[in-house]
C-alpha cells in the first residue's frame, strides 16, 4: 500500500472521481461529532496496523473551521503512524482573501493558514486560490509543491459548447485572469466591469465600454458567495441590451439566498466546476487535478 487517498463521506463522490482518475485506492475518513461540537476521527486501514507511504487528503476547504481541525488531527497523526509523505488536494483553499490589513487591528488569515498547512503537508494542490496582491501560492504556503491549478479553461470549453458566440465579462477588476483564460482557449471577446464596493452585499458596478445588444454574456469570476456582485453585473448587462446573461464561476460557494439573488436579476444558468459540490455542479476536475497529483508524486506515486 504505497499511496492512498482519504476523503469525507461529505466529499465521497468528487474526491472518488479523482482517485478513478489519478489509479489511485480511495478510502472515507469515519468523522463523530460529540454533543460539546469536539470531533473524532477513524482511518479506515488503522485495524490493519498498515499505513501507506503516501497519503493523499482530499477535503474543499469551503465552510472551513471544523475542516482545519480535522486536517491538524489527520496530519499530525499520520506522521506518528510513520506516513513519509503527506498531500493535501483542496480543491477550494479557505482564508486566502483577507492578504492584507484592510483596517488597523485585522488578522492577516492569508498568511497564517498558508503557514498552517505548510508544516502539515508536504504538498498542497488547489484551484483558483483568491491570490490578487501576491504571484504565487508559494507565497502563501510556503512549501516547495504548492500548486495553483485553474478551473477556467474547463469552464471555457463547457461555455463553448453551449454559447456559441459568447462575450465573457468579468463582474470585477480581479476576474481578468479568469476572463483572460477563459478567452485563450476559445478565442471569445471578453473584457471586465469596475466594481466599487460599499459593504459585503452593497455593491456598485460599471460595466466596460463595449456594444453588448444582442450578445450572449457569459459572466465568469473564482468565486460566487453572497451573489450581489454578480446580480448587479447582470442587472446592467440586460439593461444594456444583452440577449442573455448567464454566470460560469470555479467556486460555487452560494451562501445563504446567494442563487435566489442572481435567478432574481434575470441570470439564465450557473455554471461550476466541483471544487464545491453545489447544484450548479457542471465540470469535473478530477482530470486536471490527477494531473497535477501525478506531477507531484512522480514514478514512485
Amino acid at each position: 500500500m504505497t499511496t492512498v487517498l482519504l476523503h469525507f463521506p461529505d466529499q465521497a463522490v468528487p474526491a472518488s472521481r479523482l482517485a478513478e482518475a489519478a489509479g489511485l485506492p480511495a478510502h472515507a475518513v469515519d468523522r463523530h461529532r460529540f454533543p460539546d461540537e469536539e470531533l473524532k476521527l477513524t482511518l479506515p486501514f488503522a485495524e490493519a496496523g498498515t499505513f501507506p507511504d503516501t497519503l493523499v487528503i482530499y477535503r474543499s476547504l469551503d465552510r472551513p473551521n471544523d475542516k482545519l481541525i480535522e486536517l491538524l488531527l489527520l496530519a499530525r497523526h499520520a506522521r506518528r503512524q510513520g506516513v513519509r509523505r503527506l498531500v493535501l488536494v483542496a480543491p477550494y483553499l479557505a482564508y486566502m482573501r483577507q492578504d492584507i490589513a484592510f483596517h488597523p487591528g485585522e488578522i492577516v488569515s492569508q498568511t497564517i493558514v498558508g503557514g498552517f498547512l505548510a508544516e502539515l503537508f508536504d504538498a498542497v494542490i488547489t484551484v483558483d486560490p483568491h491570490l490578487h496582491r501576491i504571484d504565487r501560492l508559494d507565497q502563501a504556503i510556503p512549501i516547495e509543491h504548492a500548486i495553483a491549478l485553474s478551473g477556467a479553461p474547463r469552464l471555457a470549453e463547457l461555455v463553448a459548447s453551449k454559447r456559441h458566440e459568447a462575450l465573457l465579462i468579468g463582474p470585477d477588476e480581479e476576474a481578468l485572469q479568469w476572463v483572460q483564460g477563459a478567452a485563450e482557449v476559445t478565442g471569445f471577446d471578453y473584457d471586465v466591469c469596475r466594481k466599487v464596493r460599499h459593504g459585503d452585499r452593497e455593491v456598485e458596478i460599471q460595466l466596460p465600454d463595449l456594444a453588448l445588444t444582442d450578445r450572449q454574456v457569459v459572466l465568469m469570476d473564482d468565486v460566487a458567495s453572497s451573489g450581489h456582485t454578480l446580480a448587479r453585473a447582470a442587472e446592467q448587462v440586460l439593461a444594456a441590451g444583452a440577449a442573455s446573461v448567464d454566470v460560469a464561476i470555479t467556486h460555487a460557494l452560494f451562501a445563504g439566498d446567494a442563487l435566489a439573488v442572481i435567478d432574481a436579476a434575470g441570470v439564465g444558468e450557473v455554471w461550476s466546476t466541483d471544487c464545491i459540490a453545489h447544484e450548479s455542479n457542471a465540470i469535473a476536475m478530477a482530470p486536471v487535478l490527477a494531473e497535477a497529483l501525478d506531477r507531484v508524486l512522480g514514478p514512485a506515486g
